[in-house]
């Protein structure tokens, strides 16, 4: 299958730049000439989307969210491994907040387990594994991924999956509570957590959930990742290891807060 070239990754990237824009509009799908068939392809329309949304003042990215890493999420969308998308700086929020909600098309929030990467993981020939890449980690946040379903009807797949990625997996935010830096001593495996939506549960899940029984193995699926494209992941580096709760759709003035055993609270208001 042949890649696309560059010409055709610039048109994609622009088409679903025009949907992030404000007031965003659904994106449906790429035309045939730049839809992209192979994941590489995808990532790279992404990296000229960070750039022109970038340009555009949406400031650096800062970090990765990790997309279906749990069997809730991936049954959820369909699909039956990870993927990434980038996090924007001027989208992060710290411990709660608040948000407009006529930013968003279809606002939906996700129960998340996050870290901050303090020694950069460099790319090399041979695959990390789960214990050297905790030495990475500085930090581990409780955090509440938010998302935006900006598609024609993502429910029947339209558009394609890979559309998806191209466009940061529906990322549109992340929340982070307060940081956990002697998250050593703690089960990350067995750590509960559990989404409130004005006072209210709406789902619960343990660290275990997320891919292969370990939070930290999406951290080390994303390193082997990024190491075969030849990417760093550098120090301060945030990642969203994955939502141990189905994403759940908000309302007008909804508080969302969601809480981990050990790791703490975030929340924020969607105004």
């Amino acid at each position: 299958m042949k890649p696309l070239s560059p010409d055709e990754l610039d048109q994609a990237a622009r088409q679903l730049f025009r949907g992030r824009a404000h007031p965003p509009r659904l994106i449906s799908h790429l035309p045939p000439v730049c839809r992209p068939q192979l994941v590489a392809d995808a990532m790279a329309i992404q990296s000229r989307l960070h750039e022109l949304l970038t340009e555009a003042g949406r400031g650096e990215v800062v970090g990765t969210k990790i997309g279906c890493t749990t069997p809730v999420m991936q049954a959820y969308l369909g699909m039956a491994h990870p993927c990434a998308g980038g996090i924007f700086e001027s989208t992060v929020l710290q411990h709660s907040g608040e948000v407009s909600f006529d930013r968003f098309l279809h606002v939906g929030v996700e129960c998340e387990i996050a870290v901050r990467i303090g020694k950069s993981i460099q790319p090399r020939d041979h695959s990390y594994g789960r214990e050297e890449i905790a030495h990475h980690v500085e930090a581990v946040f409780a955090a509440i991924e938010i998302v935006d379903d900006r598609y024609v009807d993502f429910a029947n797949r339209e558009p394609d999956w890979r559309t998806w990625v191209a466009d940061d997996f529906f990322g549109a935010g992340l929340v982070l509570g307060p940081p956990v830096t002697d998250w050593q001593t703690l089960d990350l495996a067995s750590v509960h957590g559990e989404m409130r939506i004005n006072g209210t549960s709406v789902g619960d899940g343990v660290g275990r959930d997320i891919i292969n029984g370990h939070p930290l193995e999406a951290l080390v699926w994303l390193a082997n990742s990024e190491s075969a494209r030849q990417r760093e992941i550098p120090a301060g580096w945030l990642i969203a290891l994955g939502s141990v709760v189905q994403t759940q759709w908000v309302s007008r003035g909804d508080l969302v807060s969601v809480h981990f055993a050990d790791l703490g609270e975030a929340a924020v208001r969607f105004a």
